[in-house]
């Protein structure tokens, strides 16, 4: 009687093996194999980070916002008029949620908004000094000096 483990791994050895000749004899094929697992594996890599980020607000904010609604017992209020709702109420969170950020003080010290300030200011002279220093040439504008 052979024990389990040595049969475990002598299979896995031959798998091995089989896997190394099956490379050397079709390099192309195996080099193929291996560049679409990868693109794949990015494709839903990036699929998974894009679902994270643009679900996880609006899930974390209808679940903890929205107050249960109460049924109203009249039979005029319909299920379409509840789904314009629910789009009108998801456009008007993405609304609010771009006006804070555009709201949101970037600059955490005074000294950093300064910066900034002084910085926009420079590069300002340099494009009035650029724009100021090109010579007027009349006719058609080209790249080429020499005709």
């Amino acid at each position: 009687m052979e024990p389990v483990g040595v049969s475990t791994e002598m299979a896995l050895l031959s798998n091995i093996l089989a896997a190394y000749a099956f490379i050397t004899e079709n390099p192309e094929r195996a080099a193929l194999y291996f560049v679409s697992g990868v693109c794949i594996g990015l494709v839903l890599t990036l699929l998974a980070l894009v679902l994270r980020v643009s679900c996880r607000t609006d899930c974390k904010r209808s679940s903890s916002k929205k107050p249960p609604r109460e049924r109203e017992s009249d039979s005029d209020s319909s299920d379409s008029d509840d789904d314009s709702d629910t789009t009108s109420d998801l456009s008007a969170r993405r609304h609010r949620r771009f006006e804070r950020t555009l709201n949101m003080n970037v600059f955490t010290s005074a000294e950093e908004l300064e910066r900034a300030q002084r910085l926009e200011e420079r590069e300002r002279i340099i494009r009035e000094i650029w724009m100021n220093g090109q010579p007027d040439i009349p006719g058609t504008r080209s790249l080429n000096r020499y005709y």
